[in-house]
């Protein structure tokens, strides 16, 4: 095992109280809170689903009541806050993502900061360059993975799997944890490690809804021990079993290691806020079902040809399931789902993709006329993908994805926030949330959305 000096996590953990202490760059800053809010309002609109309310019963039965607030009203003890927050963010399938690495930092790190915040006398400030920090250290790790549909990485959800290393240095980081705390709790942070991908791959389940909240719970725990005085394994990161010769097949290449404790580069920047509620591979063919709508509408009897690669066809394949989901989650993560949604009603929305849809004759009928075309090359990021509209075997239509077809800005994001504040019924809040969040008053936001409606 790396001696404590010399390992990895301890390199980190000094790496990112340096960067703590330096101070997080302004425009990151300006970034975090734009997700922080994102985050909620997001969250704020899942509240009242049925996922939603199985997840508080579920963790108030087994934690009870406490101090820490839950989004949409109530309390809860921190750690199942933690847990409930982070479901809330990701049961729509409407979170943030950083695409190289196929992660969600904000549902994992954000609950978790915030239930710390409630543990301690944290500045606004320092609450919101911790979740930086913490989404920045997950990003990290996803461009060193940077993950296909084959190889290291493609059978876990990363999002979990580092999850609870970036909650575990966000609350840490809100808790005040000294640099030997900190690796003690990327340590414990290590010992819970999970993300098995088969809630994704296989079908009709709804806990693909909820997987970021293992991590947001389980790092906040691991902090909460460091702070008491548990120590974990130096070697987490680079042992003889730690995390990637244990869970990724090899141990980090000299370049890999650079780029993890690099300061100078800010891969969270490279994190997007969704336009549409599901998930981020079918994008690109919400994309391209856009572009060719009207000629599919026009051409009842033509067949929808999509082009994928390995990435995508794990979102296609059993194609009978695919095309008639079980579940909303199911069908959130279906590209042929959602390709048939969009081509009969247009862009996902939040009030579109209800349980409703799964029997929404008109999209299972075209959900029928899609067939697959393998032979993309896999890459890390989106997949390109491509869609035809094929009849007689002529092409009457064909469309490929542009990664500007995906752009959200600070406008679209304002919008998309009150969009889900309008679905949560709490559109009059929507101005003082946003005011609160964007000028950095982090603890004011966080207590009206504890607030019930």
């Amino acid at each position: 095992m790396a001696a404590d000096s010399t390992s990895l996590s301890n390199e980190l953990a000094q790496a990112l109280l340096q960067a703590s202490h330096a101070g997080v760059p302004e425009d990151m800053r300006a970034k975090t809170r734009l997700h922080i809010a994102d985050s909620l309002g997001i969250a704020l609109a899942a509240r009242g689903t049925e996922l939603g309310r199985q997840v508080i019963a579920a963790l108030l039965a087994g934690h009870g009541a406490g101090a820490s607030g839950l989004i949409g009203g109530g309390r809860a003890a921190p750690l199942a806050a933690a847990f409930v927050n982070a479901s809330l963010i990701h049961i729509l399938d409407y979170d943030d993502i950083h695409d190289m690495g196929r992660l969600h930092p904000s549902a994992c790190v954000l609950p978790a900061a915030m239930a710390a915040a409630g543990l301690a006398r944290a500045t606004d400030e320092a609450v919101v360059d911790a979740v930086a920090l913490g989404s920045e250290l997950m990003c990290r790790l996803g461009a060193v993975c940077a993950p296909q549909g084959e190889g290291p990485g493609a059978e876990w959800f990363l999002t979990q799997l580092f999850g609870y290393l970036g909650a575990s240095m966000a609350a840490g980081l809100v808790l005040g944890l000294s640099p030997r705390q900190l690796v003690s709790a990327i340590g414990l942070a290590y010992m819970q490690l999970a993300g098995g991908k088969e809630a994704g791959f296989g079908t009709g389940a709804t806990a693909r809804g909820i997987y970021p909240a293992f991590a947001a719970q389980g790092g906040l725990q691991a902090a909460l021990l460091a702070r008491a005085g548990v120590t974990g394994p130096a070697g987490a990161m680079d042992g003889e079993a730690g995390l990637f010769r244990l869970y990724l097949a090899g141990a980090l290449s000299t370049r890999q290691r650079s780029m993890l404790l690099d300061f100078s580069i800010w891969h969270a920047r490279q994190v997007d806020i969704k336009p549409w509620p599901s998930c981020r591979l079918s994008h690109p063919y919400v994309a391209v079902a856009l572009a060719v709508r009207g000629a599919c509408l026009a051409h009842p009897a033509a067949r929808v040809r999509v082009a994928v690669n390995p990435s995508a066809g794990r979102l296609c394949r059993p194609l009978a399931q695919r095309r008639r989901p079980a579940t909303l989650q199911d069908a959130k993560y279906s590209i042929p789902f959602m390709a048939a949604y969009t081509l009969v009603h247009g862009a996902p929305t939040l009030a579109g993709l209800s349980r409703e849809v799964l029997a929404d004759t008109a999209v299972l009928r075209m959900a029928e006329r899609i067939d697959l075309q393998d032979g993309l090359p896999d890459n890390p990021g989106h997949p390109q993908a491509a869609l035809a509209l094929v009849e007689d075997g002529q092409v009457l239509r064909q469309a490929s994805f542009r990664a500007d077809d995906l752009r959200v800005d600070a406008a679209l994001a304002r919008g998309k926030f009150e969009d889900c504040l309008h679905y949560a019924a709490r559109p009059a809040q929507a101005g003082a949330l946003w005011t609160n969040l964007m000028q950095g008053r982090a603890q004011a936001a966080f207590d009206m959305t504890f607030k019930e409606s």
